[in-house]
């Protein structure tokens, strides 16, 4: 029996309604898979005899892949008051982060994570991870097979806190800290550096954020301040994520490939 017009026009009308309904219901699922999670923020905290001028090269591969980067300016005057520093700054970021400490910053981002929720994973990079109750010169007086020189080290008195600040030799800061870094970056390094209260080498840590954090570490195999055997046990014993490089203390500066690898794998 011949269908009318009206009613041809109708089925054909339900028709399309019943594919568009179809094409949105297929279409849904594909829309949601493609959303992503916003990626961590990257802190970086830097060490003794150094600003945070010594993260650029790092900074400009982490913003380049996508990733937020903070690098805090380490007020280098004790573990307890750095970790506190760094600990207000991280109340300033929302969502995960990941925590990146190089040489004396290692010892401050492992009391500064403690208790932190947001803070996904340690990434120690040529640097201390103290135990609870142990300061760093301590761990640097623990006995190895190949020892290390000491830093050459110049003491500047600091009245006003009945104290004194350390600064690194400055016609021996590229042999020291700084091997493989072009001389003239070197230099200015040396005479930019940034003083460490001497008091900060006997603080005790009071917290050990690695036992309850993932971790990854970065071994620097010719480093003259952090000794690369005391490096390869704090690593071990944190159970952390280990590469090793061929590089100077000052690794971030020399090889900022390596150093954006091992934050970028601790991001993921």
């Amino acid at each position: 029996m011949a269908i009318s017009l009206t009613r041809r026009t109708a089925i054909a009308g339900a028709a399309v309604a019943a594919l568009a309904t179809t094409a949105v219901t297929v279409a849904m699922p594909a829309e949601a898979g493609s959303h992503h999670a916003p990626k961590p923020t990257i802190v970086l905290v830097h060490g003794a005899f150094a600003d945070s001028s010594s993260w650029n090269g790092v900074i400009e591969r982490l913003r380049r892949d996508g990733y937020p980067v903070r690098a805090v300016a380490n007020p280098l005057r004790g573990v307890a008051n750095d970790a506190t520093y760094v600990k207000n700054t991280l109340a300033t970021i929302s969502g995960p982060v990941v925590l990146v400490g190089h040489s004396y910053g290692g010892a401050v981002i492992t009391n500064a994570a403690a208790g932190e929720p947001d803070v996904k994973s340690l990434v120690y990079i040529a640097a201390f991870a103290p135990a609870t109750g142990e300061s760093l010169a301590g761990l640097g007086e623990r006995p190895v097979d190949h020892p290390i020189d000491p830093l050459p080290l110049l003491t500047v008195p600091t009245p006003e806190t009945q104290g004194a600040d350390l600064y690194v030799d400055p016609a021996q800061f590229r042999a020291a800290f700084a091997a493989d870094v072009d001389r003239n970056e070197a230099a200015d390094m040396a005479v930019a550096q940034r003083p460490i209260a001497a008091a900060a080498f006997g603080e005790p840590s009071a917290a050990e954020a690695w036992k309850s954090i993932p971790s990854w570490t970065l071994i620097t195999k010719q480093d003259k301040a952090i000794n690369p055997e005391l490096q390869r046990f704090m690593a071990t014993r944190a159970k952390a994520h280990t590469t090793e490089v061929n590089a100077s203390h000052a690794v971030m500066v020399s090889h900022p490939d390596a150093v954006t690898r091992v934050i970028e794998q601790a991001a993921r």
